[in-house]
C-alpha cells in the first residue's frame, strides 16, 4: 500500500529541480557493510557545508529527497541515509500503527546515529566540508535530530521539524532529548506546531526548561511553536502542509545554519 495511501495528498506537491545539481543514490560504507542513501550538491561546488536530512517516519521517500535538493540549490552538501534498510521497506504497511510496530520499532538509535556519522564521513570524501557539518529531521527526523546533537562533536547545528521529546517509538529506544538536553554539542532549533496532537506544548514547555538549564550550546538552543500548525506541517505531499509556516519555517533554518556553520 505504502506511504502515500498512509498519508493522502495535498495537491501542493513541491518537485526541485536538478538541474546544476550533482544527485541520486549512492552506497556508502557503514559499520556493518554498506548503506544507501540520496545526495545532491551543486556542481563543481567543492567545500559546501555538509547537512544530514534525515527521514520522516514513511522512510526516505521523494520529499526527503526533494528537501536534499532544496538544500543543494542552497549552497549545501546534503545527505540522507535509507534509515530502515536492514528492518525492512516502510511502503508494506497498511498504516501508521503497522509500520510503527513492525519496522519502526526495531530500529535502534545507535544504528541510526552509526550511520548518519558514515554519511558524514562519506560527504567529507567526496567534496563536502564535514568540518561544517549540521543535521535536520522531520518526524520521526525531528527525534534524531536531538539526539545527533549530542552525538557527534564534530556536528555544529541541528534543525528539528516537530519531532518527539520525551518519547519515542519503542523499548530499544533508550534514550529521548528531554534526557540528552542539557548536554548537546551543538545549538539546535526546535520547529513546532501548536496544534501537534503527538507532541503536547507541555512537553515542549519542559524541553525548553531542560534547555535552559543545560551546557552552552543547550542554553544556544531555541524552539519556535506555530500557533496554529499541527504535525508535519512542512510536508507539502500531505494534507498537513502549512505553506506560510513551513516557508517562514525554511528561512529560519537557513539563518540557524548561516550563523553556526
Amino acid at each position: 500500500m505504502g506511504f502515500s495511501s498512509i498519508t493522502g495528498q495535498a495537491g501542493t506537491t513541491i518537485h526541485t529541480s536538478a538541474e546544476g545539481l550533482i544527485q541520486g543514490r549512492v552506497q556508502i560504507p557503514t559499520f556493518d557493510g554498506e548503506v544507501d542513501a540520496y545526495h545532491a550538491v551543486q556542481k563543481d561546488r567543492q567545500g559546501a557545508p555538509v547537512i544530514l536530512v534525515v527521514q520522516e517516519i514513511f522512510g526516505l521517500h521523494e520529499h526527503i529527497q526533494d528537501v536534499c535538493r532544496r538544500l543543494a540549490h542552497a549552497g549545501y552538501f546534503a545527505i540522507a541515509v535509507e534509515h530502515y534498510q536492514r528492518q525492512g521497506d516502510p511502503n508494506a504497511y497498511p498504516d501508521v500503527p503497522t509500520l510503527i510496530s513492525q519496522l519502526v520499532s526495531k530500529v535502534p538509535d545507535e544504528q541510526v546515529l552509526a550511520d548518519l556519522d558514515a554519511a558524514a564521513e562519506w560527504a567529507g570524501r567526496n567534496g563536502g566540508d564535514a568540518s561544517r557539518l549540521g543535521v535536520t529531521g522531520y518526524c520521526w527526523g525531528g527525534r534524531i535530530t536531538w539526539l545527533y546533537a549530542a552525538h557527534n562533536p564534530a556536528c555544529k547545528a541541528g534543525v528539528a521539524w516537530y519531532g518527539k521529546l520525551v518519547s519515542g517509538h519503542g523499548a530499544i529506544q533508550k534514550y529521548q532529548p528531554i534526557d540528552i538536553a542539557g548536554k548537546l554539542h551543538a545549538p539546535v532549533l526546535g520547529l513546532y506546531g501548536g496544534q501537534d496532537n503527538s507532541i503536547p506544548m507541555a512537553d515542549v514547555e519542559r524541553m525548553q526548561g531542560e534547555l535552559a538549564q543545560g551546557n552552552a550550546a543547550s542554553q544556544a538552543s531555541q524552539i519556535i511553536v506555530y500557533p496554529q500548525a499541527g504535525h508535519a506541517f512542512y510536508a507539502d505531499y500531505r494534507p498537513s502542509y502549512r505553506e506560510y509556516d513551513a516557508q517562514e519555517g525554511w528561512s529560519r533554518m537557513h539563518d540557524w545554519f548561516a550563523r553556526y556553520l
